[in-house]
């Protein structure tokens, strides 16, 4: 409780001096401050309200909404739905909220979580791209990882629309049935959590491993 109240305290953020706990206008900025304030215990309510008013009426967010953006990022969108379902599953039933983030997963859902939609080829190479800490990148490990959290939550079955980001996470596996890290984030960290790029990832592996066995159980 102390970290919270001493955030809340003396933390601003860069964006118009906004305090904390109130978020900004970055959707993947205010995911992480809406997962990190359930966590910690604080009422982030209203950054839960964002959300709603911030969906874009294909159903997903976008970082770049602020610049007259009106057409939903895979990146932004994905972190959107991360700190909803960590909102829900800390603050219980929402309607508004469990709603925002269905028509959030429809939206990746539509697009198999790795094509785009006008033209269902992949959206980019960063789909196969594994890497932790993951940070705000996309990929169809990080993906596949949400939907298995998410459908755990809602006691449901894996959609059969995520089986080509599977192929991708199962493809990525080597024969000693771990996950390479294939680049780090830039961004400064206070100590080193995983391995460098080209190294087996005990991670990255806990994550392939969990999505794998989820998704062959269930199917």
């Amino acid at each position: 409780r102390r970290t919270a109240e001493l955030l809340d305290t003396h933390c601003r953020w860069e964006y118009d001096d906004l305090p904390y706990w109130s978020g900004e206008v970055d959707c993947c900025i205010n995911a992480w401050t809406l997962a990190n304030g359930v966590w910690l215990g604080v009422d982030v309510s209203g950054i839960a309200d964002w959300f709603l008013e911030h969906q874009l009426p294909d159903g997903g967010w976008n970082c770049d909404w602020v610049e007259g953006s009106r057409r939903s990022s895979f990146h932004s969108t994905l972190n959107s739905l991360k700190g909803l379902l960590a909102f829900e599953t800390v603050a219980g039933g929402n309607v508004d909220i469990r709603a925002a983030r269905r028509r959030g997963e429809e939206y990746l859902l539509q697009r198999r979580l790795v094509n785009r939609m006008t033209t269902n080829q992949p959206v980019g190479q960063w789909i196969n791209d594994f890497s932790y800490p993951i940070r705000w990148r996309y990929s169809a490990l990080n993906a596949c990882d949400y939907f298995r959290r998410a459908a755990t939550h809602d006691g449901t079955v894996p959609d059969p629309r995520m089986s080509e980001a599977l192929s991708i996470v199962r493809a990525a596996r080597r024969a000693d049935g771990t996950w390479l890290q294939t680049g780090r984030q830039p961004g400064r960290v206070w100590f080193e959590v995983d391995v460098p790029a080209g190294q087996p990832s005990k991670w990255l592996t806990l994550y392939g491993a969990r999505v794998l066995d989820w998704w062959e159980a269930a199917t």
